[in-house]
C-alpha cells in the first residue's frame, strides 16, 4: 500500500539527480542499494547533521523524515553495509555518511558523531507508473558525438584519505588555468559521494564537476562489485567527451580501496600514461604507493600531501622514492611551480 510523504520530508545530498522525489508515495518493500529510500530519525540525545542537495548542512531532528538511500561505506573510518536482501520496512540501520547512505554499522570511528545514528527504514519512493525510483534512472549522458575530444587527464590518488588529495587537484586546476587552460573539467571517481568536495573543483574554477552519484552509483564501495567497470566507463566516456583542456580525476580514499585499482586499469584504456599525483602522509607511504602504482603499469609525476609540509620531510620522500615532491598547498601555488609542473609534464609527454 503506498503512502504518502510528508510535505516537510527532506532530502539529503545523495539524491541530488532525483527530480521531485520530495512530493512522491513510498511502500514498505525492501530497499537496495540506490533505491529512492523514505526514514525517520530515531529519538537520540541530539540531532544529526547531514548534507542537503545544495551542499549546505542541514539538520534532522528525532521524529524527521527524511529521503536517503541504502549504501556501502568501507573506508578507515567508517565501514557500514546493505543487508544482503536490503533494508527490511521498519527495521533500525545506521547513517553511514553525510550524503544520505543508510545501512547496517559494522564499526566506526569516534570523529564520525555528527552524523552517524539510528534512522528507521519506511519504504522505497515510487514513480507515478508504480516503478521503485532510483538514482540508477538519472544518470550523465554524453553531451556531445565524439567520443574522445583528447583532453589531458590528471589522476590524484593518495596513500589514505585526508592526505590532501582535493588540496592536490584543487592545486592543479589552479596550475592549469595559470598555464591559459580555459576549460577544466574534475571528476571525483571513487569513494562516498560529497557535493562539498566537487563543489570546491567549482570553486577553484573547474566548468564541470562530476561523481559517481552522476552514474547511478551511491559509493564505489565494496571492492570487487561486478557492476563497477561499466560505470567507470561511463564515466570516462562522458568526461572525455567534454570539449576540455584537461580533466582532474580524484580517487577518494586509498589506493587500494574503493575499487581504486579497477578505475585505473579502465582510465588506461583511454590514456596509457596519465598525469599521476600521488597525495602521502610520510615518505615510506609514498615509496610504498609507488611500487604498487608501478605494478599497475603506472609511474608518479609528483608526490604531494604531508610528506612535503617541511623542507625535511620533503627532501627525505624524494630521496626515497626518486621522485620530485612539491607541497601543493594553497600558499604554494606560484608561477614557479606552474612552471616546474608544466616542464616535468612535457617531459613525460
Amino acid at each position: 500500500m503506498l503512502r504518502r510523504l510528508p510535505a516537510n520530508a527532506k532530502i539529503t545530498s545523495v539524491l541530488r539527480r532525483v527530480p521531485n522525489c520530495g512530493g512522491g508515495r513510498y511502500a514498505p518493500v525492501p530497499g537496495l542499494e540506490g533505491h529512492v529510500c523514505a526514514f525517520r530519525v530515531a529519538p537520540g540525545p541530539s540531532p544529526l547533521i547531514v548534507e542537503a542537495v545544495c551542499g549546505r548542512a542541514m539538520t534532522l531532528l528525532p521524529g524527521d523524515i527524511f529521503l536517503g538511500t541504502a549504501g556501502n561505506r568501507i573506508s578507515f573510518r567508517m565501514v557500514g553495509s546493505v543487508p544482503k536482501r536490503g533494508l527490511v520496512p521498519g527495521g533500525t540501520y545506521w547513517l553511514l555518511a553525510e550524503s544520505g547512505l543508510v545501512g547496517d554499522l559494522v564499526g566506526s570511528t569516534p570523529g564520525m558523531s555528527s552524523f552517524l545514528g539510528r534512522v528507521t527504514y519506511l519504504g522505497a519512493v515510487h514513480r507515478d507508473d508504480g516503478e521503485i525510483l532510483t538514482i540508477r534512472q538519472f544518470t550523465a549522458a554524453p553531451t556531445v558525438r565524439q567520443a574522445d575530444h583528447g583532453a589531458q587527464a590528471f589522476v590524484i590518488v593518495g596513500t589514505a584519505p585526508e592526505v590532501g588529495k582535493t588540496t592536490a587537484g584543487t592545486a592543479v586546476v589552479r596550475m592549469l588555468l595559470a598555464q591559459k587552460r580555459e576549460r577544466v573539467i574534475a571528476l571525483k571517481a571513487t569513494g562516498t559521494s560529497c557535493v562539498t568536495e566537487t563543489m570546491t573543483y567549482r570553486d577553484y574554477g573547474a566548468a564541470e564537476t562530476f561523481d559517481f552519484v552522476d552514474f547511478g552509483l551511491p559509493t564505489t564501495h565494496p571492492a570487487g562489485r561486478k557492476d563497477i567497470s561499466g560505470v567507470f566507463d561511463a564515466m570516462l566516456e562522458v568526461c572525455l567527451s567534454i570539449p576540455a583542456d584537461a580533466v582532474i580525476m580524484e580517487c577518494g580514499g586509498d589506493l587500494l580501496g574503493a575499487n581504486v585499482p579497477v578505475f585505473l586499469q579502465r582510465l588506461k584504456r583511454r590514456r596509457r600514461h596519465p598525469t599521476l599525483v600521488l597525495a602521502a602522509a610520510d615518505a615510506l607511504g609514498a615509496f610504498g604507493a609507488i611500487q604498487i602504482l608501478r605494478d599497475f603499469g603506472l609511474s608518479v609525476d609528483l608526490i604531494t600531501g604531508p610528506c612535503t609540509d617541511t623542507r625535511t620531510s620533503q627532501e627525505r620522500t624524494e630521496k626515497l622514492c626518486k621522485t620530485h615532491a612539491m607541497n601543493l598547498s594553497f600558499a604554494q601555488i606560484t608561477p614557479q611551480s606552474v612552471r616546474g609542473l608544466t616542464r616535468r609534464v612535457a617531459r613525460r609527454r
